[in-house]
């Protein structure tokens, strides 16, 4: 075990090296949070210094003789320890590795003073933290004041509240040890602390507190702090208040820390900007995304930039106001067991159990029975059998907008994604279960078992209650047609969003352009046609706005017989899929099998509410050449049949009117609109973590503007199908404020949605006659 390393290379997995605090902060500079620089000394280290002085003898002696119900004999005990500790000179050889160290260090980040942090192997624990126990050294200088500021950091694992505290908690004091984190010192003009998850109530509010100069007067409850409570989320601030600071601590010259009064015109003012506590709040997102659970963070800020320098599990939530974050159950000897397997992204809400069935492809997805519960690395195109079977879905890989989140949310099946170690950490065949809302996964059954296939559900979307009317129309995404009948008992207007590839997946399961290749295009197009008219009848006369095809290469190249036709792309989010694909020789005749389809279900069946929408468009000329081909497909724009365009590219928001010429109406694809929008790849977990990928941000929404403005001027329709408006009901506000005329959503979201949208639109409406009332006095 190295005696060094530097602070960018460790991670959470370190901890019995580099202790708590190193290995969040280091896990954090992976996660691209802006962390001082540094360096640690690892708990080898610190069992080198043990080892070779006469501390190896003198702890297990005086720890054995220890009585902590006599508050003398823990301090005559820590007393004693600590004070060999200052004495004891470092071996030759940890001196050779710390101070090279230490050199490089400050030459590589230009460093003036440092801070000399313990790092214990038991300290910010979930159930422990450890808070503000250990020692730290700040505006540390030189070599001689480094050696001693770490060996009082070592010295600090036997102080007698850090003696009390870890018996209280269960730790055995010989099993402990220390890591020391030697970092840049930020010349703090205001820092503070930060809860993701309000500590006393357990309410959804960010409790941020600032003061002016080095954290230690706020921790030591030296002033009272500025305090904001922050929404958790809309992120908006709902309460400011503002403390009179008259001492601050600040850098002393010459190393360590002075007291010096606040001046005058300074004492009442905020400690922190809007604009950076916006900024904070954001670092805390992430960090909390990350971690997946409400955290205790520290911060500060120079006079240019914001850093973070600690953060830990919030360990003091109240159970009994705090909101449940995992069904409440017991194992099989009837003791209640909060730890999860694994956590991940809560992708589609609900609880189910059952048995874990680990899949390594979808040539596996056989074996998964109806009512177990789905484990893979990723899911695919070509496994939606298997998921619609599932009783829930976890996954290694993906993050809220991947095809496992999509579907399963569709499907109406609890999913949790991104977990990255399901696979590694879940038994084939154990039983477990699924929590899609706050996504965890925990050890046994927890809930009712699904119900088999075609068992009516314990609570089915269609739950009965009564629904207001809205101006906005309400439409319902299907993924599967084998849902059409339960759907179609919504409160709906239609169906928004028919995805053509999910029948594919489940009803052809084999690459287009293979079975064309076998001779059984007769085959495809009769499988395609009866998926369709299966959700068509169940709706009819209600629209079926039914999208064509959008696989990307890398999703058909998995697919049977896909290796053939499909290239590799580096890119396959902005390569060859959508209209691109229809124009192409080579896939030209697998859309004229799609077109076909819907034609049969129109003349054949006599389904006149099937209607197309076509992805992914990018030119004009490219869609002119699609609908050339629809006609010659029997399928022309009329009264009775709609053609709509996805707005997912950003060429359609700038030339809506251009469009508009050639289609009756828009739907918005969210999920891709922001993708183009903000450069940010949908599928990577990493820019999802950090706040990147987000519908609500304001070049997204200026986007979305645009489009009905100039849709609406052209005398279009504008839609939406993606997931924001029921995921965030600011979104849903912003879009019914800008007169959006339909939303289409997932099944289970319906009832709560239209509530939204009820309720905004009396507002709106009330504010209306008043504004005309003031007026017409």
């Amino acid at each position: 075990m190295p005696l060094i390393l530097d602070l960018s290379e460790v991670s959470d997995h370190d901890l019995p090296m580099v202790g708590g605090k190193a290995g969040k902060l280091g896990e954090l500079i992976r996660q691209g949070l802006p962390i001082p620089p540094g360096f640690v000394l690892t708990t080898e280290a610190y069992r080198a210094f043990v080892e070779g002085t006469e501390l190896r003898t003198l702890i297990p002696d005086v720890i054995g003789s220890l009585n902590l119900e006599q508050s003398e004999s823990t301090e005559a005990a820590s007393r004693k320890i600590r004070e060999a500790f200052d004495r004891a000179e470092f071996p030759a050889a940890l001196k050779e590795a710390v101070l090279p160290a230490y050199a490089t260090f400050v030459r590589r980040h230009r460093v003036d003073f440092c801070a000399v942090r313990s790092s214990a192997t038991a300290e910010d624990l979930e159930g422990a933290s450890f808070a503000g126990l250990q020692d730290t050294y700040l505006n540390v200088a030189g070599e001689e004041q480094l050696v001693a500021s770490i060996k009082r950091c070592w010295s600090s694992l036997f102080t007698p509240r850090v003696l009390v505290y870890r018996q209280k908690k269960g730790f055995n004091h010989l099993d402990v040890h220390l890591a020391v984190l030697v970092q840049k010192m930020v010349d703090s003009v205001v820092s503070g602390i930060l809860f993701t998850r309000d500590p006393n109530t357990g309410e959804n509010h960010m409790i941020v507190e600032a003061g002016w100069g080095l954290g230690e007067a706020i921790v030591g409850g030296e002033v009272t702090p500025d305090h904001y409570v922050v929404d958790g989320v809309t992120q908006k601030v709902v309460h400011k208040q503002i403390s009179e600071q008259a001492v601050r601590v600040v850098r002393a010259e010459g190393g360590g820390n002075r007291r010096e009064e606040v001046p005058a015109d300074q004492r009442g003012r905020q400690k922190l900007s809007d604009h950076r506590l916006a900024r904070l709040v954001s670092l805390a997102r992430l960090i909390e995304s990350h971690y997946r659970r409400p955290m205790d963070v520290e911060w500060c800020a120079d006079a240019d930039s914001l850093y973070i320098v600690q953060a830990r599990p919030v360990t003091t939530i109240p159970t009994s106001t705090a909101p449940r974050t995992e069904p409440a159950a017991t194992d099989a000897a009837g003791v209640e067991s909060e730890a999860p397997l694994v956590r991940g992204f809560g992708a589609s809400p609900g609880v189910a159990s059952g048995v874990a069935r680990i899949l390594k492809g979808a040539e596996e997805m056989e074996r998964i029975q109806a009512g177990e519960v789905l484990v893979t690395t990723m899911t695919t195109p070509d496994m939606v059998p298997a998921m619609s079977r599932a009783a829930a879905i976890v996954t290694d890989e993906g993050g809220m907008t991947c095809h496992a989140a999509i579907v399963s949310r569709e499907l109406g099946v609890p999913c949790v994604v991104g977990t990255r170690e399901a696979t590694r950490k879940i038994a084939d065949g154990a039983s477990i279960t699924v929590d899609g809302k706050t996504g965890q996964v925990f050890a046994g059954i927890r809930a009712a078992p699904k119900p088999a296939p075609g068992a009516s559900a314990t609570t089915p979307v269609h739950s009965g209650e009564g629904a207001p009317i809205t101006a906005t129309k309400i439409y319902v995404n299907v993924g599967v047609p084998e849902k059409a009948d339960e759907y179609s008992r919504l409160p709906v207007s239609g169906v928004g969003l028919l995805r053509i590839e999910f029948i594919f997946t489940a009803h052809v399961r084999e690459h287009p352009l293979a079975l064309i290749k076998k001779g059984r295009r007769d085959e495809l197009v009769k499988r395609l046609a009866e998926g369709i008219g299966k959700v068509c009848s169940a709706f009819n006369p209600r629209p079926v706005i039914i999208r064509t095809s959008d696989f990307k290469t890398n999703e058909y190249r998995g697919m049977p017989g896909g290796e053939e036709f499909e290239p590799v792309e580096e890119n396959p989010m902005i390569g060859w899929r959508g209209c691109s694909r229809y124009i192409s020789p080579v896939y030209r005749p697998a859309f004229q099998c799609e077109l076909e389809a819907i034609h049969k279900v129109r003349t054949e069946m006599g389904l006149k509410n099937a209607m197309v929408m076509l992805p992914f468009v990018r030119n004009t000329w490219e869609l002119e050449e699609i609908i050339e081909m629809m006609r010659a497909a029997g399928l022309k724009r009329s009264r009775d049949f709609q053609l709509y365009l996805m707005a997912e590219v950003p060429s359609i928001v700038f030339l809506a009117r251009e469009f508009a010429k050639h289609c009756d109406g828009f739907s918005i694809g969210s999920n891709d609109l922001t993708q183009l929008v903000l450069g940010a790849d949908r599928d990577s977990e990493t820019l999802g973590r950090m706040g990147y990928f987000d519908e609500r941000d304001p070049a997204v929404t200026t986007a979305i503007r645009m489009l009905i403005e100039g849709a609406h001027e052209a005398g279009r329709t504008v839609g939406i199908c993606g997931q924001g408006p029921s995921v965030y009901p600011e979104f849903a506000e912003f879009l019914v404020r800008e007169g959006i005329d339909s939303i289409s959503l997932n099944a289970d979201t319906v009832y709560g949605t239209i509530r939204t949208i009820a309720s905004l639109e009396q507002r709106m409406k009330l504010h209306g006659v008043r504004a005309a009332q003031k007026a017409a006095q």
